[in-house]
């Protein structure tokens, strides 16, 4: 996206995630409020574009969100769906506004609901309609099929995958939002019950509900809101994957490394330079392929950047520090949002009890979304974020 203005978050909201009573517009206004108040916004008729990201709630989710903060009317309120990607994708819209002159001020919500809304025990599929959906395609079989792959590879073992939700734990251990938290072994996970080999249960993320809500804005209207921390938004992508009609590498992901490349480029802002990352750790072998495809190491190096160390506290990266999807489960249309109000309360200091330090002044944000035959994924929106003060 190219920016014709500078672009900041002013404020940012978040619910507990978990299993919730609370439908998801309910969630959704929380989270919004929160983020609101956060901004030092005393009368909702200032923001000027609204978008909210949902995936299985049904219809006109926003005017639901927004309705009952007094919000519907003149303002243009914008549904987004793009899978798991939707939250994410729905603060790119409301970043895209600001940063062409369209609103000085504009809120995106990303928020769901399964438990109320879905069967217990089905599992998340791709596009409705797709050849590889209708054929019974998974996300758990497809990323099973990565890991076993990137196992024959490279040296990585079932621990090394088994330590990635070792660590995520570890690492939302003190953070209020997250759903699982606390030790657990590698046997532990290990031990699971299995799902898809060499996936076990705790190497899935859990399908939870929450909300998450980011406030974007000028930098005039930083200055009109007060805002003293304010964290600039230096880049923001999505692309829709490629097509490929043949074979395919099972441990890449092109999509993703499409949009990093362009967010590297847009941003001025390199991997090397990058000090937290939300990325999308729906189950372990996730993360371990992110790494490399993001350049935080270089191919085939995963595995060794994980032992050393360096994608947790005091590594060359933090990693999921709010616990990830591992940790926080995964309300899909949420966790894209989820993930930018984490690392925004990350470079305020506001993360009592798991704050990386020194507090990062870059985070980067990455998700996914879908599945569509003959890609990787069917969208992926990532955003890079900078100290503004």
């Amino acid at each position: 996206m190219k920016f014709e203005r500078d672009v900041f978050v002013a404020g940012v909201g978040e619910t507990t995630f978990g299993k919730h009573k609370e439908d998801f517009d309910v969630l959704g206004r929380q989270a919004a409020f929160q983020a609101m108040r956060a901004s030092n916004i005393d009368r909702p008729g200032i923001i000027q574009s609204a978008y909210v990201g949902n995936v299985q709630n049904g219809i006109v989710t926003g005017q639901i969100v927004f309705k009952d903060l007094g919000m519907c009317g003149d303002l243009p309120i914008i549904n987004v769906e793009s899978a798991c990607s939707a939250g994410g994708m729905a603060v790119y819209c409301a970043v895209k506004d600001v940063a062409t002159g369209t609103a000085d001020i504009s809120i995106a919500v990303g928020t769901e609901n399964h438990s109320l809304t879905r069967q217990a025990g089905t599992a998340l599929i791709g596009a409705g309609g797709d050849i590889e959906t209708m054929h019974g395609l998974v996300f758990t079989g497809k990323y099973a099929m990565r890991a076993n792959r990137y196992m024959y590879e490279t040296d990585a073992t079932p621990e090394d995958l088994a330590r990635i939700t070792v660590k995520n734990r570890r690492h939302a251990t003190h953070n209020p939002h997250a759903w699982f938290k606390g030790e657990i072994s590698v046997e532990e996970v290990l031990n699971s019950r299995m799902v898809a080999s060499p996936l076990t249960l705790q190497q899935c993320c859990g399908i939870s509900d929450g909300a998450g809500a980011v406030v974007v804005c000028s930098k005039e209207m930083t200055k009109k809101l007060g805002i003293e921390k304010p964290v600039r938004v230096n880049g923001a992508v999505v692309f829709s994957g490629p097509y490929h009609n043949g074979p395919r590498d099972l441990t890449g992901d092109d999509i993703t490394e499409m949009s990093a490349e362009r967010l590297y480029e847009e941003s001025g802002i390199g991997p090397e330079d990058v000090d937290i990352v939300e990325l999308h750790d729906a189950f372990t072998i996730a993360e371990l392929l992110y790494y490399e495809v993001l350049g935080l190491c270089k191919k085939g190096e995963a595995v060794k950047f994980l032992r050393d160390g360096e994608s947790t506290y005091g590594g060359k990266c933090v990693v999921s520090p709010r616990g990830g999807m591992l940790s926080y489960g995964h309300p899909v249309g949420a966790s894209g949002a989820a993930q930018i109000a984490a690392c925004v309360k990350q470079m305020r200091g506001e993360c009592a009890g798991y704050q990386v330090e020194p507090i990062p002044a870059v985070a980067m944000t990455h998700v996914t979304g879908g599945g569509l035959s003959g890609a990787e994924h069917a969208a992926c929106t990532m955003s890079m974020l900078t100290k503004g003060w």
